[in-house]
């Protein structure tokens, strides 16, 4: 989406990545599977990795037929190509599927989204005019709340954005207090309910109240609630595992405050400083699965189903509204996907589906800093 909703991308102030120049490019091609009628989406692919995107894999599911593509590049050393089976750091998408344990919750009856995050991490929002009792787990998980994003906080910025500081600080590891300390040392943007603004931080919150609810990190209840159940073998929560697993392609950024510059090798890093904001990986075609099965009413009752997709004005995403932990968005053709987008170090993703669940799109960019993810998903659900 145009104001990418993830670690790195809501923080393009602070943090602008570009390729120095187009990749050369490799023509999307079909990597699994067969389909007709995605020249479009084809053509849109070729046209990110021509704006300097390295490489691009996609992969879409409409009714039972799958289709994949690569464009491009997945590592700028050896030309290897990028593969339909990349894993790669979703970003924000994480938000989905943390929210999606926090409704399970609510239906189970262990806890309420009227309750407030005092309730359940007393004085942990606190001090500089915080205030966590007047803060509902509704308003973490549809971002208005008011909380500062602490990926906004210019020193932390500096510290895992910027290439001095993240050359010396790929590797280290943050706990989600920590994270969240970062953000209340802030005054609140606004007071709770009464805007809306992207904060990374509601969800490092929401993770440690899955914690407190459960007495288990909200890593093992994704898994035991959601990637085991859909069979998502290639989606993992990391945790601090600086690595991706194979098969996957090399992630770039520039590290800097312009979009131009030297280009950097940043696979590597400790996903701890994402939290349960934007900490896990995953595939393709696992993220088409996950949304697919979500909308389905597979992994929510109707009620539960129903709350995530009540939606707010998101003013900072252009013709789109922001559910919990999901975005409503509007396409030119008046087609809506249900979705998330993701943005981390080297890595910008998006996956959508329809309402129906019948056609999902999920891609993947591995640089963060350029190409026109919007024009993919417009190509594939409005070619005309």
């Amino acid at each position: 989406m145009s104001v990418r909703t993830g670690l790195v991308g809501v923080t393009a102030v602070a943090v602008a990545v570009a390729l120095a120049g187009p990749a050369a490019a490799a023509p999307a091609g079909d990597g699994h599977g067969t389909g007709d009628g995605h020249d479009a989406t084809r053509r849109a692919m070729d046209a990110a990795v021509r704006d300097g995107v390295p490489g691009v894999t996609a992969t879409v599911r409409d009714g039972r037929r799958t289709w994949s593509a690569v464009s491009g590049t997945g590592d700028l050393e050896t030309g290897a190509p990028r593969s339909a089976d990349d894993h790669y750091r979703v970003g924000s998408i994480t938000k989905t599927f943390v929210a999606t344990v926090l409704l399970q919750l609510e239906a189970e009856g262990r806890l309420s989204l009227d309750d407030t995050v005092d309730a359940w991490l007393p004085g942990v929002v606190s001090g500089n005019g915080n205030d966590g009792r007047a803060i509902s787990l509704r308003r973490l998980l549809n971002h208005t709340s008011g909380i500062h994003n602490y990926t906004e906080d210019d020193g932390f910025a500096r510290t895992y954005f910027l290439k001095d500081g993240f050359l010396q600080h790929r590797y280290d590891t943050k706990t989600p207090a920590e994270l969240v300390a970062v953000a209340t040392a802030h005054a609140p943007d606004f007071a709770p309910g009464t805007d809306w603004h992207y904060s990374n931080t509601n969800y490092v919150l929401a993770g440690m109240v899955i914690k407190k609810v459960t007495g288990h990190s909200y890593a093992t209840e994704i898994r035991r609630r959601i990637i085991e159940p859909l069979g998502l073998h290639a989606t993992l929560v990391p945790g601090t595992n600086p690595k991706v697993p194979k098969p996957s392609s090399r992630a770039y950024g520039k590290l800097s405050r312009s979009d131009t510059g030297p280009t950097y090798d940043v696979t590597e890093l400790n996903p701890s400083l994402a939290s349960a904001s934007g900490e896990m990986i995953a595939d393709s075609a696992d993220l088409d699965r996950f949304y697919s099965a979500l909308l389905r009413g597979r992994l929510l009752p109707p009620e539960q189903l129903a709350e995530m997709q009540t939606t707010v004005e998101a003013g900072e995403i252009p013709n789109a509204r922001y559910g919990l932990g999901l975005i409503d968005r509007e396409l030119s053709c008046g087609v809506h996907v249900w979705g998330h987008g993701g943005g981390i170090h080297g890595s910008t993703s998006e996956a959508v589906t329809t309402a129906d669940g019948r056609h999902s799109l999920a891609l993947n960019f591995n640089g963060d800093w350029s190409g026109d993810s919007d024009a993919v998903l417009e190509a594939e659900f409005c070619p005309e």
